[in-house]
């Protein structure tokens, strides 16, 4: 039974005492609990460059000394802290937040509206975690790489626009501090980070003829994921939302999709169409053999009880990209832009603002991006001047 445990946070942390091995090779070796792999690893400390017997042995006795010594006081060779509280868990630390959010609100000294923003921006960054499977357990793994990570995840996978994840990153930093204020970690991590250019995204819609070469390419290829494809361009809605959606959230008889309250980025539900390809796409895949229960999309894109995990429709539309050798401005998340402009230029405005779930038409502008050319009847038409 190793001694000298200590509790540091909720982590449990142990070691054993060091000891000098003699023989071809003289060496002092111990074991130490490691947070991030969550097993006991080895430390070892080579003596084979002092000369004589003698020294070795004076030499391991001042290192098994002062080696203990340490880990009696707290230190853990696999940690790069400088103090216990760097081991407190990190679940422990976002109800300490939270407590501490609610606290300012109660005193006055954060507005409301701040502190909901605050406790809801932590219920994405736990949702992050959950969904991405991220292994956090203890305060000192909030560092530079996991706030990238995370920031990457609202740009690209929640599709938020630059100014929501420049919005982001001054929250986190603001969590940084609060951190860094109360010896969780030395340094704030997120003052690394650089702000976005908050400017027009990187993307645009596809051509008539690249959504003809996908329809061809995904019939042959992955039918399951040219109807996801589909399902983004006629209805709009977003992939996050669209992984989320259910066979029970079809409706045949009346040709809609519900978006559930709590599916919705907006948390209000809504009804959008549902284009007669679609149904038929869906009919050939007998998607409606599936339970009601079941997700539309779940493994290999098909119906099942376990939602497709969050990167798959990227994956997918990365690995098609690069078979028809598209350009990179050509996202998933294109298809939307394609299916907006199409039903605008068809239907108006007004029908795709509606389609679209969006408050106002000056959000569905935005996705209907203007032709540089200038068009004929501009150039003919007869006013009354």
């Amino acid at each position: 039974m190793p001694i000298g445990d200590f509790l540091s946070g909720a982590a449990l942390v142990g070691y054993t005492l060091p000891q000098l091995h003699t023989g071809k090779s003289w060496y002092v070796d111990f074991f130490a609990w490691d947070p991030v792999s969550e097993r006991m690893k080895r430390k070892k400390y080579m003596l084979d460059r002092c000369k004589t017997a003698g020294e070795r042995r004076t030499m391991a006795a001042l290192l098994i000394t002062s080696i203990t010594n340490r880990l009696l006081k707290g230190w853990n060779p696999f940690v790069s802290s400088d103090s216990t509280r760097h081991l407190t868990s990190f679940d422990d630390i976002l109800k300490k937040y939270r407590d501490y959010i609610s606290s300012m609100e109660a005193k006055g000294t954060l507005k409301p509206k701040t502190a909901y923003d605050y406790l809801s921006r932590v219920g994405t960054l736990e949702t992050y975690i959950s969904e991405c499977h991220v292994r956090i357990s203890f305060a000192y793994q909030f560092d530079r790489g996991f706030v990238v990570d995370f920031l990457d995840y609202l740009i690209m996978d929640k599709d938020v626009s630059a100014t929501t994840r420049n919005n982001y990153r001054t929250w986190l930093s603001t969590v940084g501090t609060w951190l860094v204020d109360r010896k969780y970690i030395s340094r704030n991590p997120v003052e690394e980070v650089h702000q976005l250019r908050e400017k027009e995204k990187k993307r645009e819609p596809l051509s008539a003829a690249a959504l003809a070469r996908m329809r061809e390419y995904l019939n042959k290829n992955n039918r399951h994921f040219l109807l996801a494809c589909m399902m983004e361009y006629y209805t709009f809605i977003r992939p996050d939302e669209l992984r989320h959606l259910r066979i029970g959230d079809i409706s045949v008889a009346n040709r809609e999709v519900t978006v559930p309250a709590d599916v919705a980025k907006n948390h209000k539900e809504r009804h959008v169409g549902l284009n007669t390809k679609v149904l038929l796409l869906m009919s050939e895949l007998r998607t409606f053999d599936s339970p009601s229960h079941y997700y539309l999309f779940s493994d290999n894109l098909k119906p099942g009880t376990e939602m497709v995990y969050l990167n798959r429709f990227r994956y997918e539309w990365k690995k098609m990209r690069q078979a028809l050798r598209w350009p990179e401005s050509y996202q998933f998340y294109s298809l939307k832009d394609s299916g907006i402009r199409d039903l605008a230029n068809a239907e108006g405005v007004v029908v795709a603002r509606d389609q679209a779930g969006h408050s106002d038409i000056a959000v569905t502008n935005r996705y209907l991006k203007k032709d540089r050319a200038v068009p004929e009847s501009v150039k003919d038409f007869e006013g009354v001047l």
